[in-house]
């Protein structure tokens, strides 16, 4: 019986490292799997055309570059606001009442409206692309002008308000030439501006004069 347990005991223990050799090695294959899968993912979405398509999309863009160069703002910022109000979505809306592809405001649209004198206004020519684009340009311009071409400022503005920018300047003794982005007190307005201005690059890059 002696001779018996133990061959039984050296066959378990055979089985048992057999098992746990074939545990590691389809560990490592799943990892060289998982490694080259990432390596593949990694070299795809580095491609400009599969960025360009999937990743940074440039719908509307004749309509961006003549609204823009009519208010004299730089196309890919516009492009930039636009990617991260509604990501190129003509009919998003956003839940406070934002609409179209610059997530303007009724409110803020209607009192664009009387800025460049246009009468025939309504909430629903929002949803057009054109006039969205054209309201939101223009409003982009202006607020640029007011906090006299700072980029933070004025998408730090168009994202929490013309009125709190201004009293963030107050209170913080902020100037025109302010760049501490990590100093705006509202977490989402500093994390927007980070954005737009990192998605504004990577539009330069991908249909700048050299793509």
């Amino acid at each position: 019986m002696d001779r018996e347990d133990e061959r039984l005991k050296r066959r378990r223990e055979y089985l048992r490292q057999k098992k746990e050799f074939q545990r590691r090695t389809w560990s490592c294959a799943i990892g060289i799997i998982i490694l080259l899968m990432a390596f593949v993912v990694f070299f795809v979405t580095q491609q400009k055309s599969v960025q360009q398509t999937f990743m940074f999309p440039y719908h509307y863009r004749q309509i961006v570059q003549v609204c823009s160069q009519e208010h004299g703002v730089d196309e890919f910022l516009v492009a930039a606001v636009i990617k991260n109000e509604s990501n190129f979505k003509d009919k998003a809306v956003s839940t406070p009442g934002a609409i179209g592809l610059m997530q303007l405001m009724p409110d803020t649209a209607k009192w664009i409206a009387g800025e460049i004198n246009d009468e025939s206004y309504s909430p629903e020519m929002l949803e057009a692309p054109e006039m969205n684009i054209y309201y939101g340009s223009w409003y982009l311009g202006r607020l640029l002008k007011d906090f006299h071409g700072n980029k933070i400022l004025a998408l730090a503005a168009y994202n929490a308000g013309h009125g709190n920018v201004e009293e963030w300047m107050k209170e913080y003794g902020w100037d025109y030439d302010f760049n501490d982005i990590s100093a705006i007190p509202f977490r989402e307005t500093e994390m927007y501006v980070k954005s737009v201005l990192k998605t504004e690059k990577k539009y330069i890059q991908l249909y700048g004069e050299s793509e």
